[in-house]
């Protein structure tokens, strides 16, 4: 199984199965001598942690990462910093229920890469999905937090932030959108209201065993103008692909996305004035709209870049439905185990890191170029 890396200046693999005895990555690419050390990754591994609302799948991992290589402190230095070779994190998994699928190991999970998986390699590790299973993505997490240190490093202050914007069809009122409220629910949600309409929602679907598919909104600001490369390699293109690589992720947009295609070339025009003369803004314009997402021509625009995702529902439901089994024979199946009733929930700093590890190649492939 080749394509578990991504990323070209900074690049990063991950390894390791749902059910497996852990999982994690190795960061190639990342420049010496920033300040690292586990707790700067784990802080955002606690916001994907599994089992921390009823809201989520109850499995109980403590997504407690090790640093195993590329960071280096002596007696002479305040603080642990990278040294510029590859960086290892080990993630254990610890509560595995492996038993759980004893009973669908030969048949087919409707909507899940089990088939699919068996087409193509012959055999699939039907424990969890295996590599095919969300659990993968905490490597990513941990991958993309020390992206999230190199962007600093670079140019200051960066930030990426991601919310659900939409649960089903239930989306949030955009005059109400607020990112101080992401981090007070269960949710990530940025509309303080619509959370106990969620909570509602979530509770009736949880209880029926049944799941719901969301959208995730991520923007990243303090990125310069300039990153990206035409033709083939466009920092939309780039970031679409990093979303879609996401477990569950059927449909990516960058700014109005397909909003855009249903106003005028006025409307959709993101036109320009003359910017301040002093300060930090000095020489660059005035933007009056944002409307491409940051991006224009697949090269960043010095503008909040926007990305949005749809994950669909949860294929394990606990619903009866029709399938097949390995010898082709018609067949039921009820799946059971732990399981997120919305996927998309946890999916929210999962985008925020695939964001942060794209612009960290984008910036040290631009600062390569200009010396």
């Amino acid at each position: 199984m080749s394509f578990n890396s991504f990323g070209h200046m900074f690049r990063v693999t991950t390894f390791g199965e749902s059910h497996g005895p852990a999982l994690g990555c190795v960061i190639d690419g990342c420049p010496p001598g920033i300040p690292l050390t586990e707790a700067d990754i784990q802080k955002d591994l606690d916001r994907r942690r599994p089992g921390q609302s009823k809201f989520v799948t109850q499995r109980r991992e403590p997504d407690a990462v090790k640093i195993l290589s590329g960071v280096f402190q002596d007696d002479r230095m305040k603080q642990q910093l990278t040294t510029g070779t590859p960086i290892a994190l080990l993630i254990e998994n610890t509560d595995q229920r492996s038993k759980d699928y004893g009973e669908i190991r030969d048949k087919f999970r409707p909507g899940h890469a089990d088939y699919s998986y068996l087409m193509k390699y012959g055999l699939r590790d039907y424990r969890g999905g295996g590599r095919s299973s969300a659990r993968e993505t905490a490597a990513r997490v941990a991958a993309g937090a020390v992206a999230r240190l190199v962007l600093n490093a670079i140019y200051g202050k960066v930030i990426v932030r991601g919310a659900l914007v939409a649960m089903g069809d239930k989306e949030i009122d955009r005059k109400r959108f607020d990112w101080a409220q992401v981090a007070k629910n269960d949710f990530f949600c940025p509309d303080a209201k619509t959370v106990a309409v969620w909570t509602r929602y979530l509770e009736g679907l949880r209880k029926k065993g049944s799941s719901i598919g969301a959208v995730i909104e991520v923007v990243a600001e303090g990125i310069p103008a300039g990153l990206g490369a035409p033709i083939y390699g466009k920092l939309d293109g780039e970031l679409a692909a990093a979303m879609m690589s996401i477990n569950a992720v059927k449909g990516v947009e960058i700014g109005d996305g397909f909003a855009a295609a249903r106003i005028s070339g006025e409307e959709n025009a993101d036109e320009m004035r003359k910017g301040p003369s002093s300060g930090k803004m000095q020489g660059k314009p005035k933007f009056l709209s944002n409307h491409a997402g940051g991006i224009l021509g697949g090269i960043s625009t010095g503008q909040e870049i926007v990305c949005r995702f749809a994950v669909k529902p949860t294929s394990s439901i606990l619903s009866p439905r029709k399938t097949i089994d390995v010898d082709g024979e018609n067949t039921g199946i009820v799946t059971k185990g732990r399981h997120d009733p919305c996927v998309g929930i946890r999916a929210v700093p999962v985008g925020e890191a695939m964001m942060a590890c794209v612009l960290a190649d984008a910036a040290l492939r631009h600062r390569g170029q200009i010396g």
